[in-house]
């Protein structure tokens, strides 16, 4: 009995913090738009990569890694390509840091411009999307704006910290967001000085 009455706790917890990125989170635009990077190049500047096999998130100067961030936590159906919101998956690409809500229920939370074009282009190709959905997507991601958050594809998709969750959750080392990449809050405060509007997040 007192084992059952464990998991229900457990899973009670979980399902709050399952509530992840699905919330709308307060969005802090850029004062200014940004000119849109190639998705091809690396900049010289520090940008963050999320190794979601290894569970990093290791900020990069060039190729050269500046400090590494252990076990984060991804989204409850593991990364890959995200199809539609609600699937719960980190999508892997290249993104760009469209908001930055420093007082989050997650702590801090570091939004990302997903849907980019490359999410865009492939659901308008596979009828996922209308093309004035895309049209909004990539006037948006050209002009440097958060692209619309409200799409099929889904969105409020970011970096962010454990809030008042359940550490024990994350450092079990289980996969409990939304679709975002989560650090402990200690991490999270770490990472935060180093974070500006527009910049490159790549999550692989």
């Amino acid at each position: 009995m007192r084992l059952f009455n464990r998991q229900i706790i457990f899973l009670g917890i979980l399902a709050g913090l399952l509530g992840g990125c699905a919330t709308n989170e307060v969005q802090t635009p850029p004062p200014a738009p940004l000119l849109a990077p190639s998705r091809a190049t690396v900049p010289s500047e520090p940008w963050l990569l999320v190794d979601t096999k290894a569970d990093n998130l290791v900020i990069m100067r060039g190729q050269q890694p500046v400090q590494v961030f252990h076990q984060v936590a991804l989204g409850s159906s593991g990364a890959g390509l995200k199809f539609r919101r609600g699937d719960n998956k980190t999508p892997l690409g290249v993104f760009r840091v469209g908001w930055i809500n420093d007082h989050s229920r997650f702590k801090k939370f570091i939004g990302l411009d997903y849907p980019n074009l490359d999410y865009a282009e492939q659901a308008l190709r596979e009828h996922r999307i209308d093309r004035l959905t895309y049209e909004r997507i990539r006037a948006a991601w050209i002009s440097g704006r958060t692209p619309p958050q409200d799409t099929p594809l889904g969105g409020q998709i970011g970096i962010h910290g454990i809030g008042f969750g359940d550490p024990s959750i994350h450092s079990a080392g289980i996969n409990w967001t939304s679709g975002c990449v989560a650090l402990d809050n200690r991490q999270i405060d770490a990472l935060r000085p180093w974070v500006r509007v527009g910049m490159r997040v790549e999550i692989r």
